[in-house]
């Protein structure tokens, strides 16, 4: 397949800001950049295309949740949200997956790093919109047996395609024992799976950890299963300086999800200027629609940087390390390219409006992009060379998701 993205006002390219050229794309990858025209011809002026955005924590599945207990901090909406979740059918949370995928691809999303109990739904609905996705079953021992999540995370391998990629997830250390995290590190070492975890969130965890262990909570998984550049570490918020040593010594990736941090009110910070500084791998994510409650990759990049801003009365942080964290180095650790807009790269885009984003030039654009641009001035997105989403195409269908998701909500009284 072959095809123009023809005149584009601004295309982001590696730190360069192009203008007014064409974008040829053929076999998934990126052919040239310049005046060439091949294949079919599609209209980008008026257009800004960037790297697709990588949600790189997320729980698609929760959707059905967005509004539910907006008003509590992180242990009581746990305990709360683990209530219902025990509850509701498997039809609700497939039903929210669809949703919350073609909510990441209508808001310039085209990968996502996904914690749920339905991998292979997110598999099928990922492969029939057209979205990479990285997802797995989830140790969480409170509510399934670890050796069947190692059985069933083993399924999954035969299930590997061009879009999907099985991962192993691991709740947290408060919520799977040293069994989950035994049977996590073999699936690690045996398979080369990706293992995701939720670290160092809340001062409550930190102390329950170090009360039980006597180290801290990275401190204690790097001693007992040990990191490599396989572990993708969600939250750090409550982090100390010898833990991002080791984190950048085995070259694990960190994942930053400042809206929910802040809507749960876990306090403690996290320290993007130094894991930066540090040479560690910093990605984004929005975590779930519950908890967030958007899937919106651009209001997490200007939340992180007005977040650093605030807390440090400092401005090292700006707009070129937000986008680099949902482009570069997220691309950097999924394996999938180097995020950048460049001849032999992946193909895979995202496409905005700029009517809302001017004025522009091209010292502005990493501006727009961070400080003004949201999801809603996506206009298409490209994955691996193919259309994913075009505005106008997907609304009706995920109006419908909605009205369905609201009738189980109101059988079940939710």
């Amino acid at each position: 397949m072959e095809f123009t993205l023809r005149r584009c006002d601004y295309i982001l390219s590696g730190d360069r800001v192009l203008q007014g050229v064409n974008l040829v794309i053929q076999d998934g990858f990126i052919k040239s950049l310049g005046s060439e025209v091949e294949g079919d011809e599609v209209e980008c002026r008026g257009m800004i295309v960037i790297p697709g955005l990588v949600n790189s924590h997320t729980h698609l599945g929760m959707l059905y949740l967005r509004g539910y207990l907006d008003d509590a901090d992180l242990d009581l909406w746990l305990q709360r949200i683990w209530e219902v979740e025990r509850e509701i059918p498997e039809t609700l949370m497939n039903l929210s997956t669809e949703a919350s995928i073609i909510e990441s691809l209508m808001s310039g999303s085209t990968a996502v790093v996904d914690m749920y109990f339905n991998p292979l739904k997110a598999k099928e609905v990922a492969e029939r919109y057209g979205i990479r996705i990285w997802a797995g079953y989830v140790f969480l021992d409170e509510v399934y047996d670890p050796f069947e999540v190692d059985k069933k995370t083993r399924s999954l391998i035969k299930e590997k395609s061009e879009l999907f990629t099985p991962i192993v997830n691991v709740h947290s250390l408060y919520g799977a024992g040293e069994m989950s995290l035994k049977l996590a590190k073999q699936l690690n070492e045996e398979l080369g799976l990706r293992v995701q975890i939720h670290l160092s969130e809340t001062r409550r965890e930190v102390y329950q950890v170090k009360s039980r262990t006597g180290k801290f909570p990275l401190e204690y998984l790097h001693s007992s299963v040990g990191l490599n550049r396989n572990w993708h570490l969600v939250h750090l918020g409550w982090v100390t300086s010898w833990e991002i040593e080791a984190i950048r010594r085995e070259g694990a990736t960190v994942t930053h999800c400042p809206t929910s941090n802040m809507k749960l009110a876990t306090a403690g910070f996290f320290p993007f200027k130094e894991m930066m500084e540090a040479g560690v791998l910093v990605t984004l994510g929005t975590d779930g629609p519950a908890s967030n409650n958007t899937l919106d990759v651009f209001r997490e990049m200007k939340e992180a940087v007005l977040l650093q801003r605030n807390n440090y009365w400092d401005y090292s942080v700006g707009a070129s390390h937000a986008l680099r964290a949902s482009t570069v180095n997220a691309y950097s650790s999924l394996g999938i390219g180097r995020g950048r807009i460049k001849e032999g790269e992946t193909a895979d885009l995202t496409v905005l409006r700029t009517q809302r984003l001017r004025p522009l030039n091209t010292s502005r654009v990493a501006s727009a992009l961070v400080f003004n641009a949201t999801g809603a001035d996506v206009e298409f997105t490209v994955v691996r060379g193919k259309l994913s989403f075009k505005r106008g195409k997907l609304e009706s269908k995920i109006d419908g998701l909605y009205s369905e998701i609201e009738k189980e909500l109101e059988k079940l009284r939710l």
